[in-house]
């Protein structure tokens, strides 16, 4: 990958994190306020926290996009209630996963109809984003994912990758869902420079937040953080530069999970920036 297409990725980056009782301060130290912030939700934890930290983050003077789940969505009043108050707050970005709320809080199982929902109540937010499967979703088939995609692409106007770590599975599925004619554009799901301990112990927590749950179902991505050199984001995003450099591929950014290291992540891409000469 030409460093000038890693600096551009880098420079148009999404934080994932947790909302938990540092976060805030964790965000404001070190953050820069051009960084977008996504904020995860808990089937455990509920929403609340997660409408708490992006009301605060954004009072601070953050773009924030809040996870609104729709099976933690008890009714439409509810709905109603969420996004009044975010708007109200200044948000106009929200990312709408299904969730793993099991069983659901009420009558949304699957992010589509909170999406169409949305629609009937004048489209209130100015971006939405869905969720991307590169690796295979525990639960659901492959092809259902893309088909999902096809299903809200008039809803939303973006797809955030879940986490992936094998760059040929990242390409073929880019390739996948152009072919399908997925046209929104990609931000790419990439783990921070996670260090393995703090990562092993976060995702084997209850209630941590989406992405640390997934990683739980895949037993097969612990090994790749636990085998020192395993990981390295520098590493996937240079052998997944065709993928992502390709004109058709529509990769808008990098969507980096932090598992609230935040320093950490901060400091790697600012590293990164300053050796591609940017």
């Amino acid at each position: 990958m030409a460093a000038r297409d890693l600096r551009t990725l880098l420079d148009h980056v999404r934080y994932e994190v947790l909302p938990a009782t540092a976060t805030e301060d964790k965000v404001l130290a070190h953050v820069p306020r051009d960084v977008v912030v996504t904020v995860t939700a808990s089937p455990v934890k509920g929403l609340e926290p997660t409408l708490d930290l992006t009301a605060r983050l954004a009072a601070h003077g953050y773009r924030v996009v809040p996870h609104v789940p729709a099976r933690l969505l008890r009714d439409d009043v509810h709905l109603k209630d969420v996004v009044d108050r975010l708007r109200g707050e200044g948000v106009d970005d929200v990312f709408v996963p299904a969730g793993d709320a099991d069983p659901p809080a009420g009558p949304y199982p699957g992010a589509l109809p909170v999406l169409r929902r949305l629609g009937e109540l004048g489209s209130p937010f100015a971006r939405v984003g869905i969720t991307g499967y590169p690796e295979s979703h525990p639960l659901i088939h492959d092809d259902l994912t893309v088909q999902a995609m096809w299903d809200k692409r008039e809803h939303a106007t973006y797809i955030v990758s879940n986490l992936c770590f094998d760059a040929r599975v990242l390409g073929e599925w880019i390739a996948r869902i152009r072919a399908r004619h997925v046209a929104l554009p990609v931000h790419l799901g990439v783990a921070g420079p996670v260090q393995r301990a703090k990562l092993l112990a976060m995702a084997t927590k209850i209630g941590v937040g989406e992405s640390a749950r997934f990683l739980t179902r895949h037993p097969s991505w612990f090994l790749r953080f636990a085998a020192p050199g395993g990981y390295s984001p520098e590493t996937l995003l240079t052998r997944t530069a065709p993928a992502l450099t390709a004109p058709s591929a529509g990769v808008a950014g990098l969507h980096l999970f932090t598992f609230n290291q935040i320093a950490e992540t901060e400091r790697w891409r600012r590293a990164l920036l300053e050796r591609l000469g940017g």
